[in-house]
């Protein structure tokens, strides 16, 4: 006999830097719960942006409204039974929180995961280039450096990606979710 796997779905929120490796961990995660049988969407940011945030720019108000947007999406999602892994800044405390406002209503679970990988660290990766951009005054607003990073005040689970390499964070995640019963 066959299982079937859970139908309970989630918000699994992945905030830090740029270059923090929130998308690497992501991925990973993404690809072993789906390899379990569970129902997984990646939802990242640069991908929303380029699609159904097109046109917002970089302001406080427009990451607002990306955040948001994004914040819907994986709500919906998750309470209808996926887990929604979500590897996006979200630089701004208030906008997380009603993200996590609308997981509560719809007692949907939500999970925010800071990948709390040092600017220093970020910069040195600089996966997209952004911190060399913003050094020669190609780039202004980069979270972190010249653009406010809020850190997560009580977040589900702090992974630090300089001690650890992508597959024991995104094992870090996994854990977590079991522990909450969500895998």
């Amino acid at each position: 006999m066959t299982s079937t796997p859970r139908t309970q779905g989630a918000t699994i929120w992945l905030t830090g830097l740029p270059s923090a490796g929130k998308t690497t961990i992501a991925r990973l995660l993404g690809d072993r719960l789906k390899a379990e049988g569970h129902r997984v969407e990646v939802l990242d940011g640069d991908e929303i942006r380029r699609f159904l945030s097109a046109g917002l720019g970089f302001s406080r108000a427009d990451r607002d409204t990306n955040v948001q947007r994004i914040g819907l999406v994986s709500e919906v999602l998750a309470r209808n039974g996926v887990l929604s892994v979500v590897p996006v800044i979200a630089p701004y405390a208030d906008s997380r929180d009603a993200v996590r406002a609308r997981h509560e209503k719809s007692s949907t679970p939500y999970l925010e995961v800071h990948v709390a990988t040092p600017v220093e660290v970020c910069s040195a990766r600089d996966v997209k280039g952004l911190y060399a951009q913003q050094a020669a005054g190609e780039l202004t607003g980069l979270t972190g450096v010249d653009d406010p990073y809020e850190e997560p005040a009580d977040p589900s689970l702090v992974l630090r990606t300089q001690e650890q390499t992508p597959r024991e964070s995104a094992d870090a995640v996994h854990a977590l979710l079991a522990e909450r019963g969500l895998v």
